[in-house]
């Protein structure tokens, strides 16, 4: 047996480290690798998953007092026209309170603070505005349509409708 001296075996261990890197990344280099994600599209993904849970339109005591004080529920905020517009639309419990939504003299807004932009209801040359103004019935559902030119209001958006004295803070946009 051959007694190797320490540079020898320095020599023989650097040489062995070096073929065993190199052999491994050859290896690595003939198979075929998955591209690599980046942390933006890992949290893409993630954000895509399908989910039975949905935002709350308003809180729990919110839905009581559109009831009590403005007689109406079944709120909801939907975007349409591929987003052109958005549709406010309600269903009246009681006609007395409910008469300041179909009221011609309030002009209605809607408003998105993050957006940072004020919709209005638009007014057709030969149709009027797109809101419904008669007098209201027990049990039926009335709307009204803002324009969203620019479409900055997106899904998802919580909003603010005001109709005159009625106002409905933080819906969300469907």
């Amino acid at each position: 047996m051959k007694i190797l001296k320490s540079n020898d075996l320095l020599t023989a261990c650097l040489v062995c480290g070096f073929l065993t890197y190199a052999a491994s990344a050859f290896a690595a280099a003939d198979t075929p690798q998955p591209p690599a994600k980046n942390a933006a599209a890992a949290t893409k993904d993630a954000k895509h998953h399908p989910s039975r849970y949905h935002p709350d339109r308003f809180a729990g005591r919110a839905g009581k007092y559109y009831e009590l004080f403005w007689g109406i529920d079944s709120i909801k905020v939907n975007l349409v026209e591929s987003g052109e517009l958005v549709r406010f639309s309600y269903r009246v419990l009681d006609p007395d309170k409910a008469k300041a939504l179909n009221d011609k003299a309030n002009t209605p807004a809607m408003n998105d603070p993050q957006a940072h932009v004020s919709l209005v209801v638009p007014t057709m040359e030969k149709v009027g505005p797109l809101r419904q103004s008669t007098a209201p019935e027990a049990g039926r559902s009335y709307w009204m349509t803002f324009s969203n030119k620019g479409r900055h209001v997106a899904r998802g958006h919580r909003v603010d409708v005001v109709i005159g004295q009625f106002k409905a803070e933080n819906l969300v946009v469907d």
